[in-house]
Formats: structure tokens, C-alpha cells, sequence
């Protein structure tokens, strides 16, 4: 590629895709090490797939069935196969799986922590690359499995410091809603279109409350803007017992169980509402009622579902930077997709997942006050006389010996664009030794992080030259004892 004389690059991020510097990253690790430890105390162990898949392995389960092959990112390689950077952590699992099914163990308990892509029109809070964490079990058909999916969500969100009434953990099931559709003459593949289009509208529920989800199940809704979405053309019949599902949640599980046996009653929903009572069932005995909730509105918008699905909600409000309420929602979700490993093998495979967007969640967890605190950077050894940069990078060894990050000034730049670089390193401690000082073996070891906070009470300059505020000078054997006791503080 030339460029004209005299003009440069632009330095630009591709739309829909973020840089992450130090601090976003140590939060992220700090809480994705949690969620870890929560997910190996249930038994599951680690595995990485490919960000590639080959595109057939997504099959008719791409995110958009409206526009297949549009909703991923995709390329051909030198044999002309497709290849897709992956959507979610779920299908390469299906692959991976159906591939090394003779030397797995069944059930096959994994998690899986990584990006996945979408190549969908970017937004506000809406990126094009964003980090997941899953954990699935396959090769089970109990619904145990399933439940046990959900009070791991909880503990999960609890290690995290979300606290017992600020999230909920809301179960349905597809097949219950495949049985309203039957009921309504909706059943059958015939009339997936406008299945989809009924999911989006249900999905719309805590966004547009009862109203909204009415008219887009019936002739379409126009928005504050005044853009109209089509409906799903329902009857009003049919609306209204697409509404009664959804809005059947009561206080008792027993209670929303039963309202919802009402409305499935002789089609494909009973034997979903029956395996939501013994999701109930296990939740109750396990303690988990107060956290995992049965709820009706919960669709999950993916089309490999085919019986329990769940989400992971947060339900604490806070303020944006304009003072107004706003609401994080949902976090995590998943559900039981039967049919997704059996794609590659021709016979049942039965597994469920859990997923949790680890970004929203460290949002959500900023919001609150309790995201991981910055950490601090390292130890930074200033060089005073250039001509002893061995003095000063055996002193650096020295502290990363006693497993304490450190480094040396690499610039060319003076004492005081030093500290200045250090403040930007957020280094907590200074280490200081100036030819006097290495002739009387000595070494001068300066707290930052304590010398900002005394020095905002210091009036004069000689005020400061006094004091030198959280400054000491101490033999040089005493280097790593010093600098320990500064970070300790």
C-alpha cells in the first residue's frame, strides 16, 4: 500500500472491537480465576477449542436464521473450505466432543473461557468480539443435570460478590413453549419464521412490558421513534395465550407449574412442564428455592434448544452518569441442546450449558462498587547515573528474586520525569540510589502510594525537604525487607 508525500496512517480499532489495557485485563483475571474455582468445585475441568470451526459444523444453528451465514464471521482457506471465526463456545464443544467420543468420559464435564465473534451491526455496550465462560455437561439426560447448571450460576455469582437478592437464576423450558405453539397451530417446520418471530417478541418482555410484547405478537409495534417493527400476526386467541404464558409466573413454583400445565395440556408441553417440576423438586431439596426461580418469560433466542433453558439475572438497579436508573439484566444464560452433538454422530447425545458474558458482568460488578481493585504495578529502580546500570539492574534481580515485580527506568529522561513514569506505572514503591548512597552502602526506598497521601499536607518546600514524606534510607542488605513492608501497607 503507498501513501501520498507527507501523509500518514490512520490509526484506528475496527468498528465493533475494543482494546483492553492493564487494569481491564487484571480485573478480568481476577474474576475469571473465580469463576474458575467455583466450576472445578463442581467437577468440571478445563478445555480450550479452536476460535475456527468449520462453517458446515455451525450448521443451521447460526445465530440469525433470517440471514444464515451472516451472523458469523467467515473466509475460505486454500482448498476452498469455509471456515467461521466462532459464535459462541458451544458448538466447537459439540465438534470437539462427537470427534473424541470413544475416549471421553460420559458424562463429559467442561468448561470453556475465551472471545467469540459476531459479525452483527456494533452499538452502544454491543461489540463484535466479547468473552465467554462455559461450563457444559454432555452425555446426560437428567434434568438433575440441568438444575445443577443453574445453583452452580448462583454460587457463582455469589463468589463474586452479588449478593443474594440482586440476581435471580430464571428456568423455563422450549417445551413447554413448543406446546403453546402447537396449541395455536404454530407447530411444525413449516412455520419457523414466524416461531422465530414470536421468541423475539416473548424476549422483549422486561424491555417493553406486556404492551409491547402484545403488539409485536399481533400486527407489529411503532417505537419513541416512530420505526415500526412487524409482528408476528397472530389472532387474538392466540395472542392472548402467548401472553398467559409468559406473564404465569406466580409465587410458588408448584403454582407456576400448574397454571402452566393448564395451558400445554395434550400437546409436547406437558413433558416440559413435568421436568420443570423435578428442576423445582431438586432445587428445593438442595436449598437453592430462594435463588433459582421458575419463570415463563425466559425464551433464549438460540434455535438449538430443545428443553430447559436459563438465565442469570441481575435485578439491582443503579445510576448512569446522567443520574438515570438503569438495569444490567441478564449476565448469563444457557440451556439443554440435545440435538446439537448428535449432528455429528446420527444417535442422541444429550447436554447442557451455562454461559456467562464475562464483560457484562464486569460491568455489572464496576456498577456496584465491587469490581477487583487496580493493581498495582511494579517496583520501579530509578538510575542515577547511567554508567551503573549493572548496579541498579542487580537490584532489580534482587527483588524479583524475593518474587517482587520490578524493573528499571529505561529512558534517557532525568529524576523527575522518572517518578512522573513511575506515578503512570502506578508503581507503589521507588528505589533510589545515587553514587553517595552506593559508596555508604545504601539504598533509599520511597513509598508513592503513602507519599501522595502526606505530601497534600505538606504548605512549603521546606516543609517538604524536612520531612521527604514515606521516604527512608536503609543499608542496602535491607532492600527486599524494606520494600516488603511499604507494599504491605
Amino acid at each position: 500500500m503507498s501513501t501520498d508525500k507527507g501523509s500518514s496512517l490512520k490509526a484506528r480499532s475496527a468498528r465493533g472491537f475494543a482494546d483492553r489495557g492493564p487494569a481491564e485485563l487484571a480485573a478480568a483475571r481476577a474474576m475469571t480465576d473465580k469463576i474458575r474455582q467455583i466450576y472445578e468445585l463442581w467437577g468440571f475441568e478445563a478445555l480450550e477449542t479452536p476460535f475456527i470451526e468449520y462453517t458446515d459444523a455451525l450448521g443451521k444453528f447460526l445465530p440469525d436464521l433470517d440471514r444464515p451465514n451472516e451472523g458469523v464471521f467467515s473466509f475460505q482457506d486454500d482448498d476452498e473450505q469455509w471456515l467461521s471465526l466462532r459464535y459462541d463456545l458451544t458448538a466447537p464443544l459439540a465438534r470437539y466432543v462427537a470427534e473424541n467420543w470413544d475416549r471421553i468420559p460420559k458424562p463429559f464435564r467442561s468448561y470453556r473461557f475465551g472471545p467469540v465473534f459476531r459479525n452483527e451491526k456494533p452499538g452502544p455496550g454491543r461489540f463484535r468480539q466479547f468473552l465467554q465462560f462455559d461450563a457444559d455437561t454432555v452425555g446426560s439426560a437428567s434434568v438433575l443435570a440441568d438444575a445443577e447448571m443453574c445453583m452452580m450460576a448462583a454460587d457463582t455469582l455469589e463468589a463474586l460478590s452479588v449478593e443474594r437478592g440482586q440476581y435471580a437464576i430464571k428456568v423455563n423450558n422450549r417445551k413447554v413453549l413448543d406446546g403453546i405453539m402447537e396449541a395455536i397451530g404454530l407447530g411444525g417446520a413449516e412455520h419457523g419464521g414466524r416461531r422465530l418471530t414470536v421468541l423475539r417478541a416473548i424476549d422483549k418482555l422486561d424491555r417493553l412490558g406486556v404492551d409491547g410484547v402484545r403488539a409485536l405478537l399481533g400486527p407489529g409495534r411503532k417505537d419513541e421513534s416512530g420505526d415500526f417493527t412487524k409482528g408476528a400476526g397472530l389472532d387474538e386467541d392466540a395472542t392472548t395465550r402467548i401472553v398467559s404464558f409468559v406473564t404465569a409466573k406466580a409465587e410458588a413454583a408448584t403454582d407456576t407449574i400448574l397454571t402452566l400445565g393448564m395451558l400445554v395440556n395434550g400437546t409436547v408441553g406437558e413433558q416440559g412442564v413435568a421436568e420443570l417440576g423435578e428442576i423445582a423438586a431438586a432445587i428445593e431439596a438442595a436449598g437453592y428455592s430462594d435463588r433459582v426461580i421458575i419463570d415463563p418469560s425466559v425464551v433464549r433466542g438460540l434455535e438449538y434448544y430443545t428443553g430447559p433453558v436459563y438465565e442469570a439475572e441481575l435485578t439491582f438497579e443503579v445510576n448512569d452518569e446522567h443520574g438515570r436508573p438503569i438495569r444490567f439484566g441478564s449476565v448469563g444464560g444457557g440451556g439443554r441442546y440435545d440435538g446439537l452433538v448428535a449432528r455429528f454422530r446420527g444417535e442422541a447425545a444429550p447436554a447442557t450449558g451455562f454461559s456467562i458474558g464475562v464483560s457484562r458482568l464486569q460491568a455489572a460488578l464496576s456498577a456496584l462498587g465491587r469490581a477487583q481493585p487496580e493493581q498495582p504495578g511494579p517496583v520501579v529502580v530509578l538510575v542515577m547515573d547511567k554508567d551503573r546500570a549493572g548496579d541498579y539492574l542487580a537490584l532489580a534481580r534482587t527483588l524479583r528474586e524475593a518474587g517482587i515485580a520490578a524493573e528499571i527506568y529505561l529512558g534517557s529522561a532525568g529524576m523527575k520525569a522518572q517518578m512522573k513514569y513511575a506515578d503512570r506505572r502506578r508503581s507503589p514503591v521507588a528505589v533510589i540510589q545515587g553514587s553517595n548512597e552506593k559508596a555508604a552502602g545504601e539504598i533509599t526506598v520511597k513509598n508513592l502510594v503513602l507519599g501522595e497521601q502526606m505530601s497534600a499536607n505538606i504548605a512549603d518546600r521546606s516543609e517538604w525537604t524536612e520531612s521527604r514524606p514515606a521516604q527512608v534510607t536503609v543499608p542496602e542488605a535491607d532492600l527486599v525487607a524494606t520494600v516488603r513492608t511499604m507494599l504491605a501497607r
